[in-house]
């Protein structure tokens, strides 16, 4: 049994926040328990991209990528939309619910694999695949790819829809201590309309009573880090919750491309801590006025900064940049002084973040970008737009202190307030040396939690009821 070779089957959901953590957990599984291996499975374009970010290491040749059939087509989405970046807003929900058409192409997987799993890991948006290990006698593991505060706050909103029980703008999240109040503000629109009968609640709802079957839950975070969160996400769902990040995808000496490698070298050139770094992740944005606003306030802070430009709201995601979404002669005063970069695609955020010269994070809250953020030592200008960003953001300010709110959704901001938020944070203060330090303190431990080996509880989970689970075949 114990020189058994294992393989664990991953399902993620369709989004880059969510591909990017199960690629790094398996590499995690893999470099602790060097025998195994993971199958990873997802749709084609998904299954291309992940291919492409496999080198021919050790770690990386113990990932089999398979695909799974799907045609966005076949549930009214626009050709090729097999990823939350590249589907349009109004269609989000359907390409939640279509999650579930890739079941019996996982059914057929398992069926067919020459070694048949010992355990499933899925995404929380897949739950659906609890009764297929149930099936096959696979022990079953969710991964939340978020945090453990903003998971339980999720998990508690969807099952219990608290604002609809209340006339007021604000309200208590069940299971949650009293003094945890939510402001209709800190919903996402869909959120805020949500009333039992609408198709948000109805997947998400669905996909939790999946979760709470499980038969253990993993959290992409550092136990120290979010103790509390840990806490409530664990009487909130009644499982076994293991830490098991923070999962990030630094690697020393990684080649970065030539326009990536601009920026690192124009940063290399400011005083340490004094660069805003802006950057809303890969599929959110704010509205044309706020981008106007915050361009104001950028200019208004006199403070240097990396600034990762997208689209904003009401146009294509793919469109080419606009002179029109920017204050008039912005980009080229910034340019000619120097003084700010504008980056109209991917920009290599992890190097941005650990860069002695990072002062800032304007950032939306996406749990990915958080744990960045953290583990480099960078407060947070927070700015969520969507999801569990708003409770991402809270933690941040309220439990962590490691940042400051700025302005919610999709609520206008004027460029004095920017430019008063960010001063605040990259001057010379007593707020941005607090901030600072507990900014690191973090970092230290995020660093220990991903020195030591925090996939260890679960294995040794794993391992018992793969154990008990050998130990009743061979009984029968």
């Amino acid at each position: 049994m114990a020189g058994e070779p294992r393989h664990i089957v991953m399902l993620p959901f369709m989004a880059q926040g969510h591909l990017i953590p199960f690629l790094s957990l398996a590499r995690s599984l893999i470099f602790h328990h060097p025998s195994l291996t993971i199958t990873l499975a997802t749709t084609p374009i998904n299954a291309r991209n992940l291919h492409s970010s496999l080198s021919d290491d050790h770690i990386d040749s113990c990932i089999h990528i398979a695909t799974l059939p799907y045609s966005s087509c076949d549930h009214s989405l626009p050709a090729g939309a097999e990823n939350t970046d590249s589907v349009p807003k109004h269609d989000l929900v359907r390409f939640y619910h279509s999650g579930e058409s890739l079941r019996p192409h996982f059914a057929a997987l398992l069926s067919d694999l020459e070694t048949p799993p010992h355990c499933i890991i899925a995404d929380a948006f897949v739950a659906w695949t609890v009764d297929l290990a149930r099936s096959i006698g696979a022990c079953h593991a969710v991964f939340t790819t978020c945090g453990a505060y903003g998971t339980a706050a999720y998990f508690s909103f969807w099952l219990h829809l608290p604002h609809t029980k209340t006339p007021s703008p604000e309200f208590h999240i069940p299971g949650f201590p009293d003094d945890f109040v939510i402001h209709r503000s800190q919903l996402s629109s869909y959120a805020r309309v949500a009333d039992d009968r609408d198709p948000w609640t109805a997947f998400f709802r669905r996909q939790i009573s999946f979760c709470l079957r499980s038969d253990v839950m993993l959290c992409n975070t550092a136990e120290e880090v979010e103790t509390t969160g840990m806490d409530l996400l664990r009487k909130i769902t009644g499982l076994p919750v293991h830490a098991i990040g923070p999962l990030l995808q630094l690697k020393e000496g990684r080649k970065i491309g030539k326009s990536a490698g601009r920026v690192v070298e124009w940063l290399a050139g400011k005083q340490a801590g004094s660069v805003v770094y802006v950057s809303f992740g890969t599929q959110n944005s704010i509205s044309r006025t706020q981008m106007i606003a915050l361009a104001r306030g950028l200019e208004e802070s006199g403070k240097p900064f990396v600034w990762v430009l997208r689209p904003p709201l009401g146009f294509d995601v793919n469109e080419e940049f606009r002179p029109e979404w920017l204050p008039v002669g912005f980009e080229e005063r910034m340019r000619r002084e120097g003084r700010g970069m504008l980056v109209m695609e991917m920009a290599p955020q992890l190097e941005i973040l650990s860069h002695e010269a990072t002062g800032a994070f304007v950032s939306h809250c996406g749990w990915n970008s958080v744990l960045e953020s953290l583990n480099s030592g960078v407060p947070i200008i927070a700015w969520p737009l969507a999801a569990e960003q708003f409770y991402n953001a809270k933690m941040v300010v309220e439990e962590l202190k490691v940042g400051v709110e700025m302005v919610r959704g999709e609520e206008e901001v004027e460029g004095s307030e920017v430019a008063r938020v960010i001063g605040e944070l990259v001057g010379g203060g007593e707020k941005r040396r607090e901030m600072r330090e507990k900014a690191g303190w973090c970092a230290r431990k995020m660093k220990e939690a991903m020195e030591g080996n925090a996939v260890d509880e679960f294995w040794a989970v794993f391992e018992r009821r793969d154990r008990a689970s050998h130990e009743e075949r061979v009984v029968l």
